[in-house]
């Protein structure tokens, strides 16, 4: 299964429904919507199983965290209000070309940047959460900045994060690179390794731009 990781997705048909009940008997505290899979892929446009939840969710006393790369979930501002929810989307890059390489099925850089604009127009906490950074591709200053600048526009707070070079899912990864850098694909465990100077590097010029631009800033694991 692994391996087809990015080419399949199978619907939780039941989630609403194990959701009310593990509700009942669950301590109040924060749900992450999703943590792994993004909650607004295409297929949910037809089985609407994300906005099931959130009306669930929206008669109990949680407070709820959304991240996706989908401007679909506009379709749910009804149901998604300030205090009680947060909205993160995950911007890659504000460049359209490059973002239709890295993500070719996903929506637009600046699709995403108007969901970050219309809840916070209407006092939902926004985030940004920018990665994966991969180097040579979207780790220049400028490419950096222009991701800074939709969050300090929309008030957003930034998370970010290198590319994670797990097994399976690199592999289907290592065509692009190689069109793109020829030979990166090979330099890349040493330049996203434990606490390599690259990353340092990277981490400190983020920390310079979003406090430039007064954003608040950290990165999504606190190892650096």
């Amino acid at each position: 299964m692994a391996r087809n990781w990015g080419k399949f997705v199978k619907a939780k048909r039941n989630v609403p429904e194990v959701l009310a009940r593990e509700l009942e008997r669950k301590p109040k505290g924060v749900i992450g919507l999703s943590t792994v899979t993004d909650p607004y892929q295409p297929l949910e446009s037809k089985l609407r199983l994300t906005r099931k939840c959130l009306e669930i969710l929206s008669h109990h006393d949680f407070a709820v965290s959304i991240q996706t790369k989908s401007d679909l979930i506009l379709r749910d501002a009804d149901l998604i209000k300030p205090g009680k929810f947060d909205v993160c989307v995950t911007i890659t890059t504000m460049d359209r070309d490059l973002a239709s390489k890295i993500e070719p099925k996903s929506p637009s850089p600046d699709a995403r940047a108007k969901v970050l604009e219309e809840f916070a127009s209407r006092g939902v906490e926004t985030w940004i959460f920018l990665g994966p950074i991969i180097p040579e591709i979207n780790d220049g200053e400028g490419s950096v900045r222009q991701v800074i600048e939709v969050a300090k526009r929309t008030r957003s707070k930034l998370m970010y994060d290198k590319l994670n070079i797990r097994r399976w899912v690199f592999e289907s990864f290592v065509p692009f690179l190689e069109l793109e850098k020829p030979g990166l694909a090979e330099r890349l465990p040493a330049l996203v390794g434990a606490k390599s100077d690259y990353w340092r590097g990277i981490c400190s010029m983020i920390r310079k731009l979003c406090e430039e631009q007064s954003v608040q800033c950290e990165p999504a694991f606190s190892s650096e």
